[in-house]
């Protein structure tokens, strides 16, 4: 294979829209970039998504002679790339709680199938860590829960329907982004575990995964001093990607990189100089996920590293090989374009939404009439999800579902904001406050404690990170929903309103109303 070709197919990138950029189109066919990743911006519909990879496919076929991967970050939750013409699956803690695996399997198996029919060959889901952190700010809720066996269990179970479905998948992040309250995208996390604590908890789910054949697995760009001792993040460290993840734990699919563009390499290490050292150090592809011209460079730096020695060549070549072997399982049927979003598979999603809703706090509450409903409009919780959406708004769902009053409050309430929020609440029957990185916006705990002393039989719900229930009030009764979505936030009305008893466990072995408090943001 040239030489070109060959480094090309090491890298992913990316373009904003959902057409091909002319400059997307010119690095292709200049520098051979031979694989994509897609994000929200790319997608329109179905029938866009369809056509936009089939263009892809096309183009990098004719430039460089390999199919490429096209990948998406379709985990379920708030890390949803599709629209609502496709299915959309709770997030994994959500499907956790359910304490059914089958369900995690379904979830996988139909987005699989979907992604298929409409050209996405790899998602790079299940997320194997062990949310350790109540504080953490990326993962919460991405995460399968904090029990090792929890998140080996249901992220298997994932990764094995994805397979089923025709598509690769992805374990991400290795050796584990759970245990920091550090977000990587826009910082540089350090934890500072044994490597025999992390044998017993983050290892554990990844050991699962490569044990049942995992596509890929992502790394972390987080610093481990007792795995590396230079300050290098796990995506830059030999130790780490070929000592323990190929070499130790016997892994033989692809290593991929998290995106090379985080704070957590682009500002200590840069993008460009951190591609090459990630290859010099083991990962087979890298993530240059949202600007082509600088994956351009990148490919030029690999290439002139490994033309001058720096690389070396029959390490590279191996790399290379992996690469091409996992192109070669690619699925060539294509499902029809109507199996997405059909009502079968919407079922299977809205079983798994009623299944996950759990309640936390069990104290006597009675909605009435006349209830009122507060709560902030959702908004972009870490730079993994997808950016604000102000058409999701809890108060109003609520209200026009069950009646009584809504009033949208700020995420972080003054005092003066939660007066107002309440000057009236005595007149209603009852008072629902919706809670949204409450332990990042502490002031929502605040409102929640202001409303209880009212008097006033009190619900909070969790439309995220159940962690945000841990410093309630005794008498407030707590739920968990795990999505601010309209599927879940209907399904809750139902709770509210009798149609549904909770059935749900929560996923988390550390949850209590104990845990320190956090500092607000």
């Amino acid at each position: 294979m040239d030489r070109r070709i060959a480094v090309g197919q090491h890298f992913f990138t990316g373009f904003a829209g959902p057409k091909m950029t002319e400059s997307f189109i010119r690095d292709v066919r200049e520098h051979k970039i031979g694989n994509v990743i897609l994000f929200e911006y790319n997608v329109e519909s179905k029938e866009q998504l369809a056509l936009l990879c089939r263009q892809i496919r096309e183009l990098i076929l004719a430039e460089t002679g390999q199919v490429p991967f096209i990948a998406i970050d379709q985990e379920g939750g708030t890390v949803t790339r599709l629209k609502e013409d496709a299915t959309i699956f709770p997030c994994a803690m959500a499907i956790a709680a359910t304490g059914d695996t089958q369900n995690a399997y379904e979830a996988g198996y139909v987005t699989g199938l979907e992604l298929r029919a409409m050209g996405v060959n790899m998602n790079l889901a299940p997320v194997m860590d062990v949310n350790s952190d109540p504080r953490n700010p990326v993962i919460g809720v991405r995460s399968y829960g904090d029990d090792p066996s929890t998140v080996s269990r249901f992220g298997v179970a994932m990764a094995q329907g994805l397979v089923d479905g025709g598509v690769l998948s992805c374990a991400k992040h290795f050796p584990g982004h759970g245990d920091t309250a550090v977000d990587s995208h826009i910082g540089l996390p350090l934890i500072e575990k044994s490597i025999e604590a992390m044998e017993i908890c983050e290892l554990v789910p990844f050991q699962a995964a490569i044990k049942a054949g995992v596509s890929a697995i992502m790394t972390a760009h987080i610093l481990f001093p007792a795995l590396e001792p230079d300050r290098l993040p796990a995506t830059l460290s030999r130790r780490i990607i070929t000592g323990l993840l190929r070499q130790k734990l016997g892994f033989q699919g692809l290593i991929l990189s998290d995106c090379m563009m985080m704070y957590a390499i682009s500002e200590d290490y840069g993008t460009i100089e951190g591609s090459v050292v990630a290859i010099q150090a083991g990962v087979d592809m890298v993530f240059i996920s949202h600007d082509v011209s600088l994956a351009a460079q990148a490919v030029i730096a690999t290439h002139t590293a490994l033309m001058e020695g720096h690389l070396d060549e029959s390490f590279f070549d191996a790399s290379t090989a992996r690469i091409l072997a996992s192109k070669a399982t690619l699925s060539k049927d294509i499902p029809p374009l109507h199996t997405v979003g059909s009502d079968a598979h919407r079922q299977k999603s809205l079983h798994a939404t009623y299944a996950s809703l759990t309640m936390v706090n069990d104290t006597p509450f009675t909605l009435g009439n006349n209830p009122l409903f507060l709560g902030c409009t959702r908004f972009r919780p870490t730079l993994a999800a997808n950016p604000e959406d102000e058409t999701q708004r809890f108060p109003i769902a609520m209200q026009s579902l069950l009646g009584g009053d809504a009033r949208i409050t700020p995420p972080n309430p003054t005092t003066e904001d939660i007066k107002a929020a309440l000057i009236d609440s005595h007149e209603h029957s009852a008072i629902v406050i919706g809670l949204y990185k409450a332990l990042h916006y502490k002031a929502q705990l605040k409102m929640v404690r202001a409303a209880a002393a009212t008097g006033m039989p009190v619900c909070a719900v969790a439309l995220r990170n159940p962690f945000d229930l841990m410093e309630l009030p005794p008498n407030v009764r707590a739920y968990a929903i795990y999505d601010y979505d309209a599927r879940t936030m209907a399904a809750f009305a139902d709770v509210l309103s009798g149609k549904h008893v909770c059935t749900g466990q929560l996923p988390l072995r550390r949850f209590k109303r104990d845990m320190p408090a956090t500092p607000s943001s």
